[in-house]
């Protein structure tokens, strides 16, 4: 905490312990502990929606980041998962949501949902809108009946788990979405014909009616200049966007710090908070530099080695390092805890096939559990009952006489009163 790069992360707050009668607690030890980051770590929570939600419809199409179901059980995935992460993002490709029209997956995702959240884990959807994953039964309609299919979809997702899930992925890769030609789907015909603008107004507007306190994701993987040109297109329609989700997918290698820093800088400039909703770095040899399409590169096997598992673990460390450097990013979301199911069969996971994690789980937990984290520590009130306590914003505690009691780090926080019960 020393480091002032961070200093946009921490602060401090000064609380005066007092007992039940209201006088202060003076020259009395207490133990702090923090419980929580405020910055937002987390995966894809793919995984968990077999293990937890139950077995998977047999109609269901496939799609990236799903384990493939032979890889480490419940109990060994969430102590992996529960020890690092606040945030999970699960799966609602429409393809494999209701790959039967009218018979949605609802049960399961609910199920994950609410395992996740009365863990303390905040629940994020992913995607409301997308041209890929699409159910079969869409292709051959009429643009109004798929758009109105689609603006039904949104409300009744979105409303359906509001108050279990309030964060969305609004709508996934607008950039490309009217001229995709990787297979036939019904919702680019649409974005075509009625352009980029209207799918995000209808992605946003319709999921802001159906949950006014959503917040509410634009995401995209095109990093170039079209991204801010449709950014600036959204927001000069008069469309409210919450936050700018930047994938990166660095299957060919760690771009680096400057080039990463570039991008940050120039997406912060629109004022909004910056989400990396999709992060890879793989463990195994690096997908050649000439592959523009990652979803070309197709292999029966790519093992993670240990040479690779050393430079993951490398790249891992100065990547989150240099984002949570940035004062414009609020979260960053590794999209694959496990080599198991991993998007294109890349080694990209944390932990490997066989639950064991990889020296990029631990060079991860070293910065959010060990630099970034205030472990519990002994502390002596002063003789009028108080303690300054500085760290990284989040949620902490503090035990006195055996008993606990909750406090913040925030921006706003500079004193507060902890009184003990009776």
């Amino acid at each position: 905490m020393a480091d002032s790069s961070l200093s946009h992360r921490t602060g401090k707050v000064t609380f005066t312990v007092r007992d039940a009668s209201g006088r202060p607690l003076a020259d009395r030890d207490v133990t702090v502990a923090q419980e929580r980051h405020a910055f937002a770590f987390g995966t894809s929570g793919f995984d968990f929606v077999g293990l937890v939600g139950g077995s998977e419809p047999a109609a269901g199409a496939g799609v990236e980041g799903f384990g493939g179901g032979e890889g480490p059980g419940l109990d060994q995935l969430s102590s992996l998962w529960l020890n690092l992460f606040n945030t999970v993002t699960l799966p609602f490709y429409w393809g494999r949501y209701e790959p039967e029209r009218g018979a949605p997956d609802t049960d399961r995702l609910v199920k994950t949902a609410r395992w996740f959240a009365e863990r303390g884990v905040t629940v994020k959807g992913h995607p409301l809108v997308w041209h890929t994953v699409q159910p079969s039964w869409l292709l051959g309609l009429d643009l109004d009946e798929v758009e109105r299919l689609l603006r039904a979809r949104v409300r009744d997702i979105v409303s359906g788990f509001a108050g279990l899930i309030d964060l969305w992925d609004a709508i996934n890769e607008v950039v490309i979405m009217p001229v995709f030609e990787n297979g036939e789907n019904a919702i680019t015909p649409l974005a075509r014909a009625r352009g980029r603008i209207h799918m995000v107004r209808l992605a946003f507007e319709e999921a802001r009616a159906a949950n006014p306190s959503a917040t509410l994701v634009l995401n995209d993987f095109d990093l170039s200049s079209a991204y801010e040109c449709l950014i600036e297109g959204v927001l000069e329609a008069g469309i409210r966007i919450d936050a700018i989700g930047l994938q990166t997918h660095m299957h060919q290698g760690y771009r680096g710090e400057e080039a990463i820093g570039r991008v940050l800088d120039r997406f912060a400039r629109y004022g909004l908070p910056l989400h990396m909703t999709e992060t890879t770095l793989v463990s195994g040899h690096l997908m050649p530099r000439d592959i523009v399409d990652l979803n070309d590169y197709q292999i029966p096997e790519w093992p993670t080695t240990p040479e690779g598992e050393a430079r993951q673990a490398d790249d891992i460390m100065r990547h989150y390092r240099s984002l949570v450097a940035h004062p414009a990013v609020q979260s960053i979301n590794y999209w694959s805890l496990t080599d198991d199911g991993a998007w294109l069969g890349a080694p990209a996971g944390l932990v490997r096939k066989d639950g064991s994690p990889k020296p990029a789980y631990e060079a991860l937990e070293a910065l959010i559990k060990g630099e970034w984290w205030l472990k519990p520590t002994v502390m002596r009130t002063s003789a009028e009952g108080t303690v300054t306590v500085e760290g990284f914003y989040g949620d902490y505690s503090v035990t006195v006489d055996g008993l606990t009691l909750p406090f913040t780090i925030t921006p706003a926080a500079g004193t507060a009163t902890l009184t003990l019960p009776d």
